[in-house]
């Protein structure tokens, strides 16, 4: 098994319908991604305000490149994203 990156993506502010419009293309990239463990918005106050995504990838720069070919970040939606080396202890 390859080693797991948590990806945690926080956006610009105002940029909520630009996610929307841009989400069907962020979906299509992920399921294209057979090493996604799971993804789903980060959500303050109810809007989402950015992304947590577990991708298994075969070290910290593939993690990277990857991230970088996102749709979202395409967009220019995001404001910080930072990718880190994750461990699963439960679930």
């Amino acid at each position: 098994m390859m080693p797991l990156y948590a990806v945690i993506c926080r956006d610009k502010p105002g940029r909520v319908e630009t996610r929307a419009a841009t989400r069907p293309a962020h979906l299509d990239w992920l399921a294209a991604h057979g090493g996604v463990q799971f993804a789903g918005p980060l959500i303050e106050d109810g809007a989402p305000i950015g992304s947590l995504v577990v991708i298994e990838a075969g070290d910290l720069a593939a993690a990277k490149a990857w991230v970088a070919t996102d749709p979202y970040a395409a967009a220019d939606v995001f404001a910080a994203v930072e990718v880190i080396e994750w461990k699963k202890a439960i679930g």
